[in-house]
């Protein structure tokens, strides 16, 4: 019997999409395809590959009216938000707009007798495993550069959001790009750590849990193939004693708490000023009652169902360990809360690092506030972490956001935002977070493989 993928809608529980895995012998002859194409791809102009990216970037965007409810009911974000277009179009045309730049050879001298220089060589082909938490976006945080820079790729998404790489390659594929050098794939564990195992792949750009980003490595070891990861976060925010009130409130609550606070750089933990912890606290509970938790079909629905059952058990299970080790629970259950995928959103207080809500990843709509006396505590308390993603700090001044940013173990460092990908940066991560760095120039240069030239030439 062929074994096939289920998306569980998490707005009913019903099957909403279903998709037969490919066999290891139809999975490798897709990898095979993508090889034999790679070559003439790259060959290609650059800017014919940049015209032909961004042609199916807007094939995307033309479907959108489509694709937003179909999200919401793959994974439960509310339609009225609109899907992910624009970031989606954002990451991609940075990333064309730098291509001709961050590929050029670097060029390291010439004279009478030698020619020296480096090249950017794609690797071959490049494996996307992506998630299903921002589906298109993370995709094309590879799928863009990697394809620019000269690679074939292979997108393997996940099962919760079964549709999203299907609608990417017709995308793609109706704007002229070959079919074999971009190709979504259905496949399950042991198809892909049988590929890995076998080099079917250059490079591997993994986005999921720890769990996942380990057994990718496993697959891979001893073959020497790149595997670059973005893995859990715990993220922190820090507000200081100087800084904007109401909008610290209003953006790190919305950090915690959009797409039902399924964000790699959600914001998970709050450290407050003594200064300003009450009033941070009562502000950021109000801010929480005022989510409306409900149907993601309907327009006025601010916060849908977790993307699964299981996902929302896990979020239950931290709260209540929390509230049981004397944490306070700051919101009632909200009456759309079925005990199921829908959870209604929480704030929490009386928390420390003995709970496991502020040490473990919780991915889901609930933030632990904690009162610091000052700076070295807050860092001391943002650095007490396996993950290292991001980190938001609120303050007026410049100079110390930048000096406490260079303490903090993290990826990347925000001041006074938070929850947010600029495609001019590499994102990166440390720790259990994982390794790697995507989009910036940085981007181009893990997509690729550098290639030295010293080329001596003829003389009389």
């Amino acid at each position: 019997m062929t074994k096939t993928l289920k998306c569980i809608s998490p707005i009913d529980g019903s099957v909403f999409a279903e998709r037969p895995v490919l066999s290891l012998d139809d999975a490798q002859a897709v990898a095979a395809s993508a090889r034999a194409a790679q070559a003439d791809w790259a060959a290609r102009p650059l800017k014919d590959r940049i015209d032909l990216v961004m042609a199916g970037v807007a094939a995307v965007g033309a479907m959108n009216d489509e694709i937003v409810p179909e999200l919401a009911r793959m994974m439960g974000r509310p339609v009225k938000f609109g899907g992910e277009f624009k970031g989606f179009n954002e990451r991609a045309s940075y990333m064309a707009g730098i291509a001709e730049e961050a590929l050029k050879d670097i060029k390291v001298g010439e004279d009478a007798t030698f020619t020296r220089y480096i090249r950017r060589i794609p690797w071959g082909v490049v494996l996307v495993v992506a998630p299903w938490n921002y589906p298109y976006m993370t995709a094309i945080n590879t799928v863009a550069p990697a394809l620019i820079a000269g690679n074939a790729v292979v997108l393997k998404h996940a099962t919760q959001t079964l549709l999203v790489g299907e609608r990417m390659a017709a995308a793609f594929h109706s704007a002229g790009v070959p079919e074999a050098v971009f190709q979504n794939v259905f496949v399950d564990h042991d198809t892909t750590d049988a590929l890995l195992k076998a080099r079917a792949f250059d490079f591997v750009n993994f986005t999921g849990s720890v769990g996942g980003g380990q057994a990718m490595e496993r697959a891979a070891a001893g073959t020497f193939v790149p595997v670059s990861t973005e893995l859990g976060g715990k993220d922190p925010g820090y507000v200081m004693e100087d800084a904007d009130l109401d909008a610290a409130v209003d953006t790190l609550m919305d950090g915690a708490m959009f797409n039902s606070g399924q964000c790699c750089c959600g914001i998970e933990r709050i450290y407050v000023h003594e200064a300003l912890y009450d009033a941070f606290v009562e502000k950021a509970v109000a801010w929480a009652k005022s989510l409306k938790l409900g149907d993601p079909m309907d327009p006025a629905t601010t916060l849908g169902p977790m993307a699964n059952v299981r996902f929302a058990a896990e979020v239950r299970r931290q709260i209540d360990a929390a509230v049981a080790a004397g944490a306070v629970a700051h919101l009632a259950t909200d009456p759309a809360d079925d005990g199921g995928a829908y959870l209604t959103p929480q704030v929490l207080t009386g928390v420390t690092h003995d709970m496991e809500v502020m040490r473990e990843e919780s991915f889901g709509p609930v933030v632990g506030i904690m009162k610091v006396s000052g700076d070295d505590e807050a860092v001391a308390l943002m650095n007490d972490s396996r993950y290292g993603l991001t980190a938001s700090l609120w303050t007026a001044d410049v100079e110390r956001a930048a000096r406490i940013g260079d303490r903090i173990e993290t990826g990347t460092v925000f001041m006074n935002r938070a929850d947010y990908l600029d495609p001019g940066l590499c994102w990166t991560g440390c720790k259990d977070t994982g390794r790697g760095g995507g989009l910036s120039v940085i981007g181009y240069q893990n997509l690729t493989r550098p290639k030295s030239y010293h080329l001596k030439k003829v003389t009389s």
